[in-house]
């Protein structure tokens, strides 16, 4: 919600509307009711990391048994917001138009009233129900002779249609009513129609600015609402519309008026449009929006409101159509959705890769007791090794998936990237072929990277190979290294980069490109392009999982025919933050007396997967070991309490049901707080690394 780096140090919560004042006078109000005791709620706008403004709903509750501690619940409620202004501003439009201080009427070719509003229809003595249903005609309120010969769409018989003129008005008990008349004739396909704004002279104190500051106020609010606008006809051509509605469906094309809707909307929707504008004219409620895109050189998206316009004696005149552009927030939406996926897609590949991890630690280890039995020359031996060099294979892929889902243990160190580049660029010439040409561009004064070189290389080898692949009559393959500084959050595709130093490194191609369909799926684990069997699907899952695991982002920008630029952002490091930590680590090392005790001592093997714990114990009693076996945590502590010698080593799972690893050591220690413990998991070190150091 307030695009805060997860990886940088907590900060107080004023740190969040540091930049708002009256946010920030909000939430001190809010803190202020809490401590009282009570409960303190508000709505807040913020400014998103792209700059849109977006509203929070934000409540402050003390906690009940923990005085000085209050919780704060924080909730989007940015389209809630939306569409209740979008109600009221629909009802104030109404409502103005109604009750505006100047008249409005529209009639037809014959002289009949398409619509009046309260304001004129007062004037005159009569209901808007009675001028529009009676069927009333423009000539019977007109005193003055000359009007038979015009056009009964003119009230002034001198001048040509539109324009501007003052006329008498006859009232219903008899009156007159003098009056200036502001009009526009409309010409299409049903005929000629006017759009009219009328103005009361009759009042001598009132000048003629005062009616025209309320028709520039009603041009504003109609044609310049931040809404699109548009009345539509019975055969659901546009009647009239605003700036608005003509910037969202034309691209800003003054020909809107006369064409119809659904030419105006992409292809596949028109018939659906049709059908919901058949609904809407027959009388059926519709609430929920129309979704439509609008096609052009930038394609918008919209949501359309449809309600139909009924006269004075309830027969439908037409169709009012309110538009709101949809397109930032269906892209926000789908960025979000895209994390998500990958998020979810993550979580299953990390279960997949440790089920099979479990799997290929039995058959690897079973490989390795058979081949204990069996000399190289004879053919049981080859055909072990073939079963176990396959085994080798699927850990590869597992290591891969444990990757991309951000599960493996990474052992990152400072590396200066220009070196790591400059030592990798032979391999990546004999890889590529002699058909690409490959260039490394150094950045001047690179930082340095605190990364694990094996998984850094890793990336730049399979970015290589994709590469490599992606043009297949030769090319140029490009690796750029540059540093970046962001002095504001930057969107990446799904993902917001905080502020902060990066490293930059760009995989450049001259290849055949990626479609823009393919983009948001490149980095899903299992999906390629390349032919069936040429490939994995792994390669660029792989680099985003390792990535996202360094703290890194990734960004891809490419065009089919035109080639790929794949950049990797990674954090600079600042060494002077490491200093001091490696030194007394370093001299425990030295001061440890070296000593082989392989085959001594009693073991303890926890462990829930049978077949796991029985190659475990096998292994450890070739070597010597006197092996107790459990299949739990519980069990182990009654192994522990019922064993008659002392137990000298105890190696357990992490992940075990009820009782863990870590739980498990913390109750051992209790009664033995010498008791040496080794930890086995296929989970990556971070995934627990608290429960550790508790135990």
């Amino acid at each position: 919600m307030f695009a805060v780096d997860p990886r940088s140090k907590p900060r107080s919560l004023d740190h969040l509307f540091e930049r708002d004042g009256e946010a920030g006078e909000q939430i001190s109000r809010l803190r202020e009711i809490a401590v009282s005791g009570e409960v303190g709620r508000a709505e807040i706008e913020v400014v998103s990391p792209s700059g849109e403004p977006e509203w929070r709903g934000i409540s402050a509750s003390p906690l009940e048994g923990r005085p000085g501690f209050v919780l704060w619940s924080f909730e989007d409620i940015t389209s809630r917001r939306l569409d209740q202004a979008i109600r009221e501003e629909r009802e104030k439009r109404l409502e103005f138009l109604d009750n505006a201080s100047v008249g409005f009427y529209s009639v037809d070719a014959k002289g009949r009233f398409r619509y009046i509003n309260h304001t004129l229809a007062g004037w005159l003595g009569y209901t808007p129900e009675e001028v529009v249903n009676g069927e009333k005609r423009l000539h019977e309120f007109v005193v003055g002779d000359g009007l038979e010969d015009a056009a009964p769409y003119d009230p002034f018989a001198k001048r040509g249609p539109g324009g501007r003129g003052e006329v008498t008005m006859r009232k219903r008990d008899g009156g007159e009513v003098q009056v200036t008349i502001i009009e526009t004739v409309i010409e299409d396909e049903g005929g000629l129609h006017t759009r009219s704004v009328v103005h009361d002279l009759t009042p001598a104190d009132e000048p003629q600015q005062v009616p025209r500051g309320s028709e520039q106020r009603f041009q504003n609010l109609f044609e310049d609402a931040p809404i699109g606008a548009a009345l539509l006809d019975l055969e659901g051509k546009v009647v009239e519309c605003n700036r608005a509605f003509r910037e969202m469906a034309a691209a800003g094309r003054t020909d809107v008026v006369g064409s119809s809707l659904a030419g105006l909307v992409a292809e596949g929707e028109r018939e659906q449009l049709a059908a919901r504008l058949s609904e809407v004219i027959e009388g059926r409620v519709l609430a929920a929006p129309f979704e439509v895109r609008f096609p052009g050189e930038k394609e918008r998206e919209a949501s359309l409101f449809l309600n139909r316009m009924e006269d004075g004696a309830g027969r439908v005149s037409g169709v009012i159509l309110q538009c709101i552009d949809t397109t930032g927030r269906k892209n926000l939406e789908m960025q979000v959705n895209q994390s998500h996926k990958m998020q979810a897609v993550g979580q299953l590949a990390g279960g997949i890769a440790h089920d099979f991890n479990n799997l290929l630690t039995v058959m690897i280890g079973f490989c390795d007791l058979l081949l204990l039995r069996h000399r190289p020359g004879e053919q049981t031996f080859a055909d072990i090794m073939q079963i176990k060099q396959n085994a080798n294979r699927a850990a590869n892929l597992v290591r891969q998936l444990l990757a991309f889902s951000r599960q493996q243990t990474l052992q990152p160190k400072v590396l200066n990237i220009t070196d790591v580049l400059a030592e990798l660029s032979n391999l990546l010439r004999r890889l590529i072929g002699v058909n690409i040409e490959f260039k490394v561009i150094h950045g001047r004064d690179l930082g340095l990277l605190m990364v694990d070189q094996g998984q850094f290389e890793q990336v730049i080898i399979n970015l290589a190979v994709n590469a490599r692949d992606a043009m297949p009559g030769g090319g140029t393959l490009t690796i750029r290294t540059s540093n970046v500084t962001l002095e504001q959050a930057v969107e990446r595709g799904p993902e917001v980069m905080p502020p902060g130093d990066y490293v930059l490194v760009e995989v450049i191609d001259t290849g055949v490109g990626i479609a823009k369909e393919n983009l948001e799926r490149i980095f899903e684990p299992f999906f390629s392009t390349k032919e069936v069997g040429s490939g994995t699907g792994l390669g660029l899952s792989t680099v985003y999982g390792i990535v996202k695991q360094t703290g890194g982002f990734v960004a891809v920008d490419s065009e089919v025919g035109s080639g790929t630029t794949l950049g990797i952002y990674l954090p600079r490091h600042e060494p002077e933050k490491e200093a001091g930590e490696v030194r007394p680590a370093q001299e425990r090392e030295e001061a440890r007396v070296a000593r082989d005790l392989t085959g001594v001592g009693t073991v303890l093997l926890v462990e829930d997967e049978d077949a796991v714990r029985l190659f475990g114990a096998r292994a450890l009693r070739n070597k010597g070991y006197k092996v107790y076996e459990a299949k739990s945590g519980e069990e182990a502590l009654e192994v522990i309490k019922n064993c008659d010698e002392p137990i000298d080593l105890v190696i357990t799972d992490v992940v075990m049901p009820n009782v863990d690893g870590p739980t498990l050591v913390r109750r051992v220690r209790e009664s033995h707080p010498d008791m040496k413990v080794i930890f086995i998991s296929g989970y990556a070190e971070d995934s627990f690394r608290e429960g550790l150091s508790q135990g």
